[in-house]
């Protein structure tokens, strides 16, 4: 791991509020591809997935979504739970960022794209009873549209359109469904 990372990671947990985001956003474009240091940041952020500052829990879960990747030792199929636990924080903001990028943990391979559709899916199809709920799923819907993109396989697609198809409320469905066209 070079310095500016090293800096960068250090910079992401500091006071001021622009100086973090620009750390931040360089992490993001960082892991965009492949990294050979993922392993360097790995538990640290695993800790920072429980971390008593919900910015903290965002970004890690970010970042690990984003290393996933760049895991040759496939870390994420028993640390995915950790990761998908942020996804219900009291935050809903903070859960929701985390949902959002999700998916690029499936985009690691196919047993990781497996994994996370299969979570997603369980979570459509239970998550009528959590707030904001219509929110959630529209992420998870949006989620398998980016695997679809990425992998063109249209398992994801019906995978996808199935669920969609069991929702009753009308202006859902229709919101759901334009996220496909």
């Amino acid at each position: 791991m070079d310095d500016k990372i090293k800096s960068a990671f250090e910079k992401s947990k500091s006071g001021d509020k622009d100086e973090r985001y620009e750390a931040y956003q360089y992490i993001l474009n960082a892991t965009d591809q492949q990294v050979d240091w993922a392993y360097e940041v790995w538990n640290q952020l695993l800790e920072d997935l429980t971390h008593k500052d919900n910015h903290q829990r965002s970004r890690a879960a970010q970042y690990l979504a984003n290393l996933a990747k760049s895991d040759p030792e496939m870390r994420m199929m028993k640390d995915f739970p950790k990761l998908w636990e942020v996804t219900r924080d009291e935050k809903f903001v903070t859960a929701r960022h985390s949902l959002q990028s999700i998916w690029k943990v499936g985009i690691a391979g196919t047993a990781q794209k497996e994994m996370v559709i299969e979570f997603m899916v369980e979570r459509f199809k239970k998550c009528a009873e959590e707030k904001n709920f219509t929110l959630i799923r529209n992420d998870i819907i949006q989620n398998m549209k980016n695997l679809y993109d990425y992998f063109n396989d249209e398992v994801i697609k019906r995978t996808a359109l199935d669920l969609i198809d069991t929702v009753e409320d009308k202006k859902y469905k229709k919101k759901y469904m334009d996220i496909w066209k």
